[in-house]
């Protein structure tokens, strides 16, 4: 699709632009602080069930690779996979974290499935596209989401309910409710929207019957 391809090279040059500038930072993957940063780590993680001893995990849209320490905190065991459209991103990431247990790319074509996948801030910045085409975009994507999961998927978009005077018109909008309705239809039934924490966003967790 070529609104689709357009879309990712556009954002990969937005972002590997911004990470040329601020560095494997949270500046440079466009937040405003480390804080806000892991507190949509926070979110997302809950999609992992607590039996689970080990497991996959592929962070679609990986920046520079920030959730895998957050994770190396949180979690004992589990194979990592971060990929990025950003060549820059995904070289940086390669540098500063190494090993058996995770693996980085930048060609989409190395994506495997995981048992869960995971995506912060993708949808976020839409620059100078339509509506209408970026939500077709996200749909695309969170259908991508649920063909790679084996147990469940989580992502994260800002929300329509933010502050009129704060909206920005190159940042999109998502309508929480036609997300969580879309996911409640066509993926599972067990399905949860996180709207109750401290930024202008919300996330959603689809978790799949073993």
């Amino acid at each position: 699709m070529f609104i689709k391809d357009s879309i990712i090279k556009d954002v990969s040059n937005y972002y590997t632009k911004e990470f040329n500038s601020f560095g494997p930072t949270f500046k440079g993957v466009n937040w405003n602080s480390r804080e806000s940063q892991e507190l949509r780590f926070e979110q997302l993680m809950k999609v992992v069930d607590n039996c689970d001893k080990s497991f996959s995990i592929l962070d679609y849209g990986c920046g520079y690779g920030a959730l895998y320490p957050f994770m190396k905190r949180k979690f004992p065991t589990f194979r990592f996979y971060g990929y990025d459209s950003s060549n820059v991103m995904i070289e940086k990431a390669t540098t500063i974290y190494s090993g058996t247990e995770c693996s980085w790319f930048s060609d989409s074509v190395n994506i495997v499935k995981t048992d869960y996948v995971v995506a912060s801030g993708l949808f976020n910045v839409k620059l100078d596209y339509h509506d209408d085409d970026w939500k077709a975009y996200v749909v695309d994507i969170i259908e991508s989401f649920n063909a790679l999961s084996l147990k469940g998927f989580a992502f994260n978009l800002l929300t329509k309910y933010a502050d009129k005077d704060r909206m920005k018109n190159n940042l999109y909008y998502a309508d929480p409710l036609f997300l969580f309705d879309y996911c409640k239809i066509n993926f599972s039934r067990n399905v949860a929207l996180l709207h109750d924490y401290s930024l202008y966003e919300f996330t959603i967790l689809v978790r799949k019957k073993n």
